[in-house]
C-alpha cells in the first residue's frame, strides 16, 4: 500500500515537471515566435505562437486539475482542453484558407526554423511523457492534454516543412496546406475531450 501511494506519488510530481517545463517553454516560444512572425511577415509563425498560447493555456489546466483530482475538475478541466483544440483548429483552417486565396509570401525566417526544429523535438518528448504519466495515474486529463502537446509538436513539425520549402525552393503555399492537417486532428481530438467530459 505503501509503495503503491510512493509510485503515485512520484507520477504526479513527474506530472507537475512535464508541465512546467511545457509551460515555461511556451511562455519563451511566444516571445520568440512574435518577434519572428513579425520580422518575415510570417502567418504561419503567428499561427504557431497562437498554438503556443493554447499550450500554456492547457498546461495551467493541468498544473490547477492535478491539484485535485476531483470528478467535478476533472469535467472542467477536460472541457478547456477540448475547447482550446477546436479553437486551435478553427484559426488554423481560417489562417490557411487566407494565405493560400491571397497567395502570400512571407519572407525567410532562419529563427523561425531553428526555434520549431526544436519544439518540435521537446514537444514530441514531452507528449510522450505525459502519455506515461497519465496512464500510469489513470489521469484523462493529463493523456488528453498530452495529445495538445504531441499536436504542437505536429504542428512545429509542420510550419518547419513550410518555412524550409519557402527558403530553400520558394513554396509559400507548403506552409498552409500543412496546416490543414492539423485542423483535422484537433476538431478530432477537441471532440473528444468534449465528449469524455460530458460521459458519467
Amino acid at each position: 500500500m505503501s509503495n503503491s501511494r510512493s509510485t503515485h506519488q512520484r507520477s504526479i510530481r513527474t506530472g507537475f515537471i512535464l508541465e512546467v517545463i511545457t509551460l515555461t517553454w511556451n511562455v519563451t516560444g511566444v516571445a520568440i515566435l512574435t518577434w519572428a512572425a513579425l520580422a518575415a511577415r510570417s502567418v504561419a509563425l503567428a499561427g504557431f505562437g497562437l498554438d503556443s498560447l493554447i499550450e500554456i493555456g492547457a498546461s495551467t489546466v493541468v498544473l490547477w486539475e492535478l491539484r485535485d483530482v476531483a470528478g467535478a475538475r476533472r469535467i472542467r478541466a477536460l472541457r478547456l482542453i477540448g475547447v482550446a483544440f477546436l479553437v486551435l483548429a478553427c484559426y488554423l483552417g481560417v489562417q490557411s484558407v487566407i494565405v493560400l486565396a491571397n497567395g502570400y509570401h512571407p519572407r525567410h525566417s532562419v529563427l523561425g526554423i531553428v526555434w520549431t526544429a526544436l519544439s518540435a523535438a521537446v514537444m514530441f518528448v514531452l507528449a510522450r511523457g505525459k502519455a506515461r504519466t497519465g496512464a500510469e495515474l489513470g489521469n484523462e486529463v493529463l493523456v488528453t492534454e498530452g495529445r495538445v502537446t504531441f499536436v504542437d509538436g505536429v504542428l512545429a513539425t509542420a510550419v518547419l516543412i513550410g518555412l524550409v520549402l519557402n527558403a530553400g525552393l520558394g513554396w509559400w503555399w507548403a506552409d498552409p496546406l500543412a496546416g490543414m492537417v492539423i485542423v483535422v486532428y484537433g476538431v478530432k481530438e477537441g471532440v473528444g475531450a468534449l465528449r469524455h467530459a460530458s460521459s458519467p
